[in-house]
């Protein structure tokens, strides 16, 4: 089989290890026990070598170069591994085609998804969820002008509505959903622009009677029109937050360790997450904060989204 073509390039550094409190590693071992019950092999530090790859491969459907990927991802890195004990070695993936692909062939051991591209990689490979970064704010909605005669999704028949990306969960998936359960036809019942970056252009100046994306859109059409007033018609509910993908042929203990000691370190791990300008605004700035609680289950909606609109995984 031919493996993803991925380009790799490693942070280099001097390793730093800092010992786990014994409540920590007490329960790490516990974990451990209870997860390997055939097994003597335990883990009982921060030193997760002996039943994680090193150094560990992670990658970002959202960002491609290296260079990018650095600037994002250095502070993480660096207490992903103060905290782990694992190098975290950076991949540059062209899309998020290349990201399923090397999670299936196991050329990346992580993977920061979106909830689409984690319901795409499910159909392909086994994987799993090591922890989400939940945004409460995060969602689809519907604006128009303040004096538009457009209430309702329904009254959107015959006029034309700039949505995000092809596969954007907030910005096309969810607003696609939204219009079919409005009773619309998104084929022949209205004109849909897929705007991309010009969608909050394309509602401020008019070019469209109304535009579909995420709930916090709005703060960016306000920017660029801070003399108008707009309206929100429609507005989903909260959706899932973007998972960080493990792929399934990961040992499981190396699974559970990275989800305790990540647990047990929270905090400082998104401290180092939001540390960076990228970071900061997509997430810090939407009181965004990381979950470990999050199942495959929990991604459904997401699929009856797809499926709601028509839309083939």
């Amino acid at each position: 089989m031919h493996k993803a073509n991925v380009s790799t390039n490693r942070f280099h550094k001097n390793r730093v290890r800092q010992q786990l409190a014994r409540k920590t590693a007490l329960s790490l071992a516990i974990v451990g026990v209870a997860s390997l019950a055939t097994s003597s092999s335990v883990f009982a530090n921060d030193d997760l070598s002996n039943v994680c790859p090193n150094p560990i491969r992670m990658a970002d459907t959202g960002i491609e170069g290296m260079g990018p990927l650095e600037e994002a991802f250095g502070p993480f890195a660096e207490a992903f591994e103060t905290t782990t004990g694992l190098e975290l070695e950076m991949f540059s993936l062209s899309n998020r085609t290349a990201a399923g692909t090397a999670l299936q062939y196991d050329d990346v051991d992580l993977v920061f998804a979106g909830p689409s591209e984690f319901v795409l990689f499910d159909r392909e490979s086994d994987i799993d969820i090591l922890f989400a970064i939940e945004r409460p704010h995060y969602g689809s909605s519907f604006f128009v002008p303040a004096d538009s005669d457009i209430d309702t999704l329904a009254d959107l028949e015959g006029h034309r509505v700039a949505l995000k990306d092809v596969g954007s969960t907030s910005g096309h998936i969810f607003p696609s959903q939204m219009l079919v359960d409005a009773g619309l036809d998104i084929d022949r019942d209205l004109e849909i622009i897929m705007a991309g970056d010009a969608r909050i252009a394309a509602l401020v100046n008019g070019d469209v009677d109304a535009m579909g994306g995420g709930n916090r859109d709005i703060e960016e059409i306000q920017a660029m029109d801070p003399d108008g007033e707009y309206r929100v018609i429609a507005k989903s509910d909260v959706l899932p937050g973007d998972p960080v993908v493990m792929r399934g042929s990961l040992d499981d203990a190396c699974k559970t360790a990275l989800r305790e000691s990540l647990r047990a370190n929270a905090d400082t791990l998104w401290n180092a997450l939001v540390a960076t300008d990228r970071n900061e605004d997509k997430f810090l700035n939407r009181d965004s904060s990381l979950g470990f609680d999050r199942t495959n289950a929990d991604y459904d909606v997401v699929r009856r989204a797809y499926e709601a609109a028509g839309i083939d995984l």
